[in-house]
């Protein structure tokens, strides 16, 4: 490992006279007040088999998180596997340190260009959401000319060893794939399926199921197939081709929380295919940050407005002529709650209906 440099310095880039290295895997965390789960995630990835270089951007947690993770680097914190079962992603731990650059949002905009330096933590200054996360650490990996793949992982997960390989070597047997995703399984329950790479999307409903979703890891199934039954790609575990973000561009920050991979697949309007990794395994604990939990009635309150407000503002934008029907859901949608005796949901749901704030 390469010793740890001061914040904001940039280690030498390597000889240009060498022989070219093969392409680096680029990954992105969000981190929002989960330090605990963000440095196992990270004890996961520096595992890998292949060379990466990772970005940790914190969306304003105000808790001391990259104080936290940088400790972790620097060897004087343990990552602490929440289930034992899963203690092999992280342990025994990787060498210490790691070599750590640290900016702020200003700082970070004058950052780019080869680096040696393994992880970068950026204070983005506030919370920005899940895509405008995400855009930082992409632009900022986008600028190493050695970062052939970029891969947005939630940071609730951990991965195989082998997984970052295996994206690398699916995303390499054709340009033309320029989103991938992985088998998603549950981290607390391992042995099922909370996607084979992403969802199947229904344009009437707004509404997206998981492929193989809650289905036992012995479920039979094509690849090939797969990937051609994929909408989007689920956004803990998504990978993307260097040429599809210079062609169609980053995530839609208006997104601030959910619908932005499907936006992000319509808008590559056939320019690029959807490849499958089903190589690589990922195990994500679902909903740590937020509770976007996938069983039914379990879905927070904050979850319950942001995944309604991002429904309507998709429907607008793409389908238009759906946005009364998408109305009616969603005065459904409240209804419902209503009768589960959830009123703090029904409130959030007729907020985000009227396009108003949260508000709490």
């Amino acid at each position: 490992m390469t010793e740890p440099v001061n914040s904001g310095t940039r280690a030498r880039p390597r000889d240009s006279g060498r022989p070219a290295e093969p392409a680096r895997m680029g990954i992105v965390l969000v981190n929002w007040k989960r330090p605990a789960d963000t440095i196992e995630c990270l004890e996961s990835i520096f595992k890998s088999t292949i060379p990466v270089r990772v970005v940790v951007i914190d969306n304003g947690s105000n808790d001391g998180s990259l104080d936290q993770i940088a400790e972790w680097a620097a060897g004087t914190r343990l990552a602490e596997p929440v289930s034992p079962a899963m203690a092999r992603f992280s342990q025994p731990p990787v060498p210490k340190p790691i070599s750590v650059e640290r900016f702020d949002t200003v700082s970070v905009a004058a950052a780019g260009g080869p680096s040696d330096v393994l992880l970068t933590l950026v204070d983005s200054g506030g919370n920005l959401g899940f895509a405008a996360g995400n855009n930082i650490g992409l632009k900022l990996l986008l600028t190493d000319p050695r970062v052939g793949f970029f891969w947005l992982l939630n940071n609730d997960t951990v991965i195989e060893p082998t997984a970052a390989a295996a994206i690398a070597l699916k995303m390499s047997a054709t340009h033309k794939v320029g989103m991938c995703g992985t088998v998603v399984r549950f981290y607390h329950q391992p042995d099922m399926i909370q996607a084979l790479n992403g969802s199947r999307f229904n344009t009437w409903t707004g509404q997206s199921k998981g492929i193989g979703s809650r289905q036992p890891v012995s479920m039979p199934y094509d690849p090939i197939r797969v990937a051609n039954d994929t909408d989007f790609v689920l956004g803990a575990s998504l990978a993307t081709s260097r040429a599809f973000l210079e062609t169609v561009g980053p995530m839609d920050e208006s997104f601030f929380l959910y619908y932005e991979e499907i936006e992000w697949a319509r808008r590559s309007d056939g320019r690029f295919t959807i490849g499958f990794a089903h190589a690589a395994t990922v195990y994500h604990k679902e909903g740590g940050s937020i509770g976007s939990s996938g069983v039914p009635g379990a879905r927070s309150s904050a979850s319950d407005y942001w995944l309604t407000r991002s429904r309507l503002r998709f429907v607008r934008r793409s389908t238009p002529l759906l946005l009364p029907l998408h109305w009616l859901l969603t005065i459904g949608i409240i209804l419902r709650r209503l009768l589960r005796r959830q009123p703090g949901k029904a409130a959030a749901n007729l907020r985000a209906l009227f396009g108003l704030g949260f508000g709490g």
